[in-house]
């Protein structure tokens, strides 16, 4: 499932510079990226990360959603999701997105659930940064988030809120997944 996500994102991201005749260099520069892992992102090899998607998003004025999901918002006033209905993105086999506000155009947050499964003894997950501010409140399991050189351990309804500008990762603990609120603004 994963795989095929990260290909789906990989064809949409290469759709959006062939419509708007965009160079893979220029996207590869902005998001931070060697020509060649861009190249990787858009083959579905390799994932771009929020960060990634949400510069892209930003600097071409196209919803995150439609990068993520393939799906355009379309409402205005409200959209309702109901449990476990949102959009879901496996971005990595043990990274999960579920949107909670998919379906509503011109949002200035964007919420989901996020489940991270607990990665092999002693394997450490990449850390990333992205524009803006990030809120996480955890639902179940633990998490451990190191953000810059501070490691924090938050258990279910604790929460945190952040410059998601430092560089971040977040690691289930105790073999579990956890599960979380995650709003990035």
């Amino acid at each position: 499932m994963a795989e095929e996500s990260l290909i789906q994102i990989g064809q949409r991201l290469r759709g959006l510079r062939e419509v708007l005749d965009i160079p893979a260099g220029d996207i590869a520069q902005l998001c931070g990226f060697t020509l060649e892992t861009y190249e990787k992102v858009e083959r579905g090899e390799v994932d771009p990360g929020i960060s990634g998607l949400t510069k892209i998003a930003k600097r071409y004025d196209i919803a995150l959603d439609v990068l993520m999901f393939g799906e355009e918002p379309h409402m205005r006033t409200y959209f309702v999701t109901r449990k476990g209905q949102g959009l879901k993105a496996d971005r990595r086999k043990d990274y999960s997105y579920q949107s909670l506000a998919s379906g509503f155009s011109g949002r200035k947050v964007d919420p989901y659930i996020v489940k991270v499964d607990p990665l092999p003894e002693g394997e450490e997950r990449p850390k990333n940064s992205h524009e803006g501010q990030e809120f996480d409140m955890i639902i179940e399991g633990t998490m451990e988030l190191t953000l810059g050189k501070k490691v924090i351990v938050l258990e279910p309804g604790d929460s945190i809120y952040f410059d998601s500008l430092e560089q971040h990762s977040m690691r289930a603990m105790n073999g579990q997944p956890c599960r979380f609120l995650c709003i990035v603004i």
